[in-house]
């Protein structure tokens, strides 16, 4: 019952639904990297780019609280944390190819498309 009252109503649309849980560009990364496997924190960091720790680090645990990704925390010092995608987060791997797919037909047209302008 508890449960419950702590997550958010979901959206009744389905497109909303799935772009609430993604719709930063950071949790698109974060998916795109974890697919192959688990990663500790400086490698995603590292992978991603341009993203303050901080932002990643909310978004990693708003991926967590989502059941997107599990985060294991290693006694050890220096604590080693790792990320690992959920059956749920690979779940999302169809979205992210069809997007893959889509930025690289959209590339490939832009570039026909300069190289008619550069042409003319």
């Amino acid at each position: 019952m508890v449960e419950t009252a702590i997550k958010k109503e979901l959206p009744s649309c389905p497109v909303e639904t799935t772009l609430t849980l993604i719709s930063d560009k950071w949790k698109v990364l974060i998916l795109r990297d974890l697919m192959p496997g688990t990663k500790r924190f400086g490698e995603l960091k590292k992978s991603i780019g341009h993203v303050s720790q901080k932002v990643l680090t909310a978004q990693l645990r708003q991926m967590e609280e989502s059941g997107l990704l599990i985060r294991k925390v290693y006694a050890e010092v220096p604590p080693r944390v790792e990320y690992t995608l959920t059956e749920l987060g690979y779940s999302l791997k169809p979205v992210l190819d069809a997007m893959w797919n889509w930025g690289e037909e959209y590339k490939a047209q832009q570039t026909t498309e300069q190289n008619k302008t550069i042409r003319n």
